[in-house]
C-alpha cells in the first residue's frame, strides 16, 4: 500500500471503530476493504491508531469480542456527572457467585455452594445470565446432569479484558471484590446511557428518535464508555 492509501485506510478504520456499536473483530475490519488488506496489516494500523490516541480521554483497546474505543478510567467519573444516575447495585452474594464462576469455570451451582458454604439462589444465577455475564455451556456427566456455568465474552468486554488470563489477581481480596472496579464502571456507563435515553424520549416527539446507545456512536459524537 502506498503512504496515501495507508493513511486513507487508517482513517476509514478509525471512523468505523468510533462509530461501531460493539467491539469489532479483525475479520470485520478486513471487510471494510473487501478483504484486500491482510489481518497483519490491519493489526499494524490498529497499533498506529492506538499510538495516536495516547494521552487522550479515550483509548483504543482489545477486548474479548474485538477492538473498541472506550473512555479511560480517570475520565469516566467526570462523564458520569452529566447523568448522575446510580447504577444498579449487586449484592455481595451475587458478586461472590460471579467471581467463583469467573475463576473456577466451568462450575455447577453445587460447586458454587461448596465454595461459598451456603445455598445459591436461582435468582442470583438468573440475574447474572440476564446481565449477559454468565451462560450455560454444557452439563456435567453426573446424576441429574447439572448445568455447567461459565463467563461470556460480554463479561470480558465489560471488564475491558481480552481473555480470562487478564483477570485481576485476588491478592487476599474478598472473593468478588477484585471484579468490582471494572464492572462498576460498566454499570455506571449503562446508567448514563439509560438516563440519556430517557432525556431524549422526553424531549423528542418524533416516533423514530434514535436510541441513545446508537447515538453515541454517530460520527460526530463520543465513543462508547464501557
Amino acid at each position: 500500500m502506498e503512504v496515501l492509501q495507508s493513511q486513507d485506510a487508517e482513517r476509514i478504520l478509525e471512523a468505523a471503530l468510533l462509530c461501531a456499536p460493539h467491539p469489532m473483530p479483525v475479520r470485520e475490519m478486513r471487510a471494510l476493504f473487501d478483504d484486500t488488506v491482510s489481518a497483519d496489516t490491519v493489526r499494524g494500523m490498529l497499533a498506529r491508531i492506538q499510538a495516536q490516541w495516547q494521552g487522550k480521554g479515550v483509548m483504543l483497546c482489545e477486548v474479548a469480542s474485538g477492538w473498541r474505543f472506550q473512555t479511560r478510567a480517570d475520565v469516566q467519573v467526570h462523564l458520569g456527572r452529566l447523568h448522575p444516575e446510580k447504577p444498579p447495585k449487586y449484592s455481595r452474594a451475587t458478586m461472590e457467585t460471579l467471581a467463583i464462576i469467573a475463576y473456577k469455570q466451568p462450575v455447577t451451582r453445587g460447586d458454587i455452594e461448596d465454595i461459598r458454604g451456603v445455598t445459591v439462589s436461582a435468582n442470583i444465577v438468573k440475574q447474572l445470565e440476564d446481565r449477559g455475564w454468565v451462560e450455560v455451556i454444557g452439563h456435567r456427566d453426573a446424576p441429574g446432569r447439572p448445568a455447567l456455568f461459565a463467563t461470556t465474552r460480554q463479561f470480558l468486554d465489560d471488564l475491558g479484558l481480552a481473555s480470562l488470563s487478564q483477570l485481576p489477581t485476588l491478592e487476599g481480596l474478598p472473593v468478588g471484590q477484585a471484579l468490582l472496579p471494572g464492572l462498576e464502571d460498566e454499570l455506571a456507563a449503562d446508567a448514563a446511557l439509560g438516563a440519556a435515553a430517557a432525556d431524549e424520549a422526553h424531549e423528542s416527539s418524533a416516533p423514530d428518535a434514535p436510541d441513545a446507545r446508537n447515538a453515541l456512536h454517530a460520527p460526530d459524537s463520543a465513543p462508547h464508555a464501557p
